[in-house]
């Protein structure tokens, strides 16, 4: 099922969790990518050539709409 736009969740790949669509790569790997320091062409490149840079920013989009929708108390 596609949740945003290029992430999609199915429960019988990864365990249900954020993927980019097409592939079996998670929002959680690329996001922690990203906070280790790499650029998305580093990421690209170096780890998941079939990703784009469109994809990476998805994942980063995702996670802003998540933290967006969280309620602190």
């Amino acid at each position: 099922m596609k949740i945003a736009e290029r992430i999609a969740v199915d429960e019988n790949i990864l365990h249900g969790k954020p993927r980019i669509e097409g592939t079996r790569i998670s929002v959680e790997i690329v996001l922690g990518l990203l906070g280790d320091g790499l650029t998305p062409e580093e990421i690209i490149h170096e780890h998941y050539p079939e990703i784009t840079k469109e994809d990476i920013l998805a994942c980063i989009n995702y996670a802003k709409e998540i933290i967006k929708e969280e309620v602190y108390s």
